[in-house]
């Protein structure tokens, strides 16, 4: 618990994670980020992003989105891809992670969070003692506030290219 700010593992989009691999190692839940994760900000959800969510039950997985948002946005896409969700999250804290644990009927041991954010998404997994995936932004269209927080990512990623599968070494 509490490992910091580094992911497990970093790469390109969350629809290029080896999700059977991970299945073979034992996890069977997954707590999703929506917006630069699965979507573009504020986008609705698209047909790739249902179909990711399809599979992913259809070879055994539960799912949840985990977002911040307190409004009809995360709801709404949750609704949308047939998944449940926690809104309010308040990520990094840990607080509410337990809820989507218990929602999946999954254990911190057999979860993991895939999340384009090291701020909130992987410092919140960490913090909650799940396995983190950090995954690029699907798009460089983001908010200020978030494009000032990506200036203070790029210490911790180190610059390094994501390479699928490619686990990061935790010094």
């Amino acid at each position: 618990m509490g490992r910091g700010l580094r992911p497990d593992r970093y790469v390109e989009s969350a629809f290029a994670v080896d999700y059977r691999s991970l299945y073979e190692e034992g996890y069977r839940g997954i707590i999703f980020d929506i917006d630069n994760t699965l979507v573009a900000p504020n986008a609705p959800a698209d047909e790739k992003s249902k179909k990711l969510i399809r599979n992913l039950k259809e070879m055994g997985y539960a799912t949840i989105i985990m977002s911040n948002n307190t409004g009809r946005r995360a709801r709404d896409f949750a609704e949308a891809v047939n998944s449940p969700v926690v809104t309010g999250a308040w990520k990094p804290f840990p607080g509410r992670y337990p809820e989507a644990l218990s929602v999946m009927h999954t254990t911190g041991e057999n979860t993991m969070a895939i999340g384009d954010q090291i701020y909130t998404d992987i410092w919140g997994a960490n913090n909650a003692g799940l396995y983190s995936i950090l995954t690029k932004p699907l798009t460089a269209k983001e908010e200020f506030w978030i494009r000032v927080k990506r200036l203070l990512e790029k210490p911790v990623i180190g610059g390094r290219h994501p390479e699928e599968g490619g686990r990061v070494d935790r010094d």
